[in-house]
């Protein structure tokens, strides 16, 4: 193994009509940790995106910090050093560009499997480059690892698709002097909240529930319960939204049923995200309607369907806090040790 500091190409592996060891759909945390599993292991990998390497953080805002810290989120013992207590999205960024750098990953990025046929030993993958050309390769075995963030929760309101709305947030500059509503009451939901009104916003936050989620960070907490408290931001708690208009969003008491046009410039649905399992569903790999949680061993990560894995977030269905990078990551050692474990240790 070696470690390639500047590499100007994807790796050399086997050639596209040759087959792959493994082949790892989604090139995120946790498939960069497949990937590093796979290349101490010695096994032939090749890791596809359809966007960047760890797309899903590009999308972080700019000046977020994890809630996990460093050694938490480092891959096959590949230190992660930060300049704070918690990392920050772009110290992420560059060490996971670092550790495919050091296990000379085969990232594929910008393309597409549109779609994967077969069965255990050889599988063919059918993808589409950003060009449009289309092509085939083949791996023995597949892991998706595509992450929960495919498609937003939507409202499923009347005006969610005017252009004042977006469903993910990445800095407070656009909003400056603007009237923001914020649906969710999750770690997204409050940090921007902050941020915004630290920035001249007018925040008004709206949550179906009666106070913020369990999982909103300790240390921000008391932050935003003292600015709601002070009046600084607004809370419509027990409420949801029930109609987007143009210059104002029509929210609903759950308590009451009365409803109220709060005056508005942009809403920022930050109500989570969910994974796509139609590529799984496709192999004929079972997911549950209700959890959205595919079916698989948790012991090796496999499906029902012989060859077929998962790991990181998809295996968490529609509750991605269930699973997120902290535990995500063991997926690779996981699956990779099953599959030596089934070839009786031979790589």
């Amino acid at each position: 193994m070696t470690g390639s500091n500047h590499p100007t190409r994807p790796p050399t592996g086997p050639e596209d009509d040759q087959i792959l060891d493994l082949a790892i759909i989604g090139a995120g945390p946790c498939g960069i940790a497949v990937g590093a599993a796979a290349r101490k292991a010695g096994l032939s990998a090749r890791l596809y995106d359809s966007g960047a390497l760890c797309e899903a953080i590009l999308h972080y805002p700019p000046y977020m910090s994890f809630f996990s810290t460093p050694e938490k989120l480092e891959v096959e013992g590949v230190p992660f050093v930060t300049v704070g207590r918690n990392p920050s999205r772009k110290e992420a960024l560059t060490y996971y560009r670092k550790v495919a750098e050091y296990f000379d990953l085969d990232v594929r990025q910008y393309r597409k499997i549109t779609s994967v046929a077969g069965s255990e030993g050889d599988f063919t993958l059918h993808t589409q480059a950003r060009s449009g050309v289309a092509g085939s390769e083949r791996a023995r075995r597949v892991v998706i690892a595509t992450g929960g963030f495919h498609q937003p929760n939507l409202l499923g309101v009347p005006g969610e698709d005017l252009p004042k709305v977006s469903h993910y947030y990445q800095e407070a500059h656009p909003y400056w002097r603007q009237d923001v509503l914020i649906v969710g009451g999750s770690n997204s939901a409050v940090e921007a909240a902050l941020e915004l009104f630290r920035s001249g916003s007018h925040v008004t936050l709206v949550h179906f529930l009666e106070d913020f989620d369990r999982g909103v960070k300790p240390w921000v907490l008391p932050d935003i319960r003292n600015r709601v408290e002070k009046g600084e931001v607004e809370v419509r708690w027990a409420h949801r939204v029930t109609e987007i208009r143009p210059e104002v969003v029509v929210v609903r008491n759950e308590r009451t049923g009365e409803t109220e046009e709060v005056p508005n410039d942009w809403v920022l649905a930050l109500t989570g995200w969910r994974s796509d399992p139609e590529l799984l569903r496709s192999l004929g790999a079972p997911v549950d309607d209700k959890s959205g949680v595919p079916a698989h061993d948790p012991e090796t990560m496999e499906t029902p369907v012989p060859g077929v894995f998962i790991a990181g977030v998809l295996a968490a269905g529609n509750d991605a806090n269930r699973i997120f990078i902290e535990n995500g990551r063991w997926h690779g050692g996981v699956i990779v040790d099953a599959i030596r474990e089934r070839e009786g240790g031979v790589s």
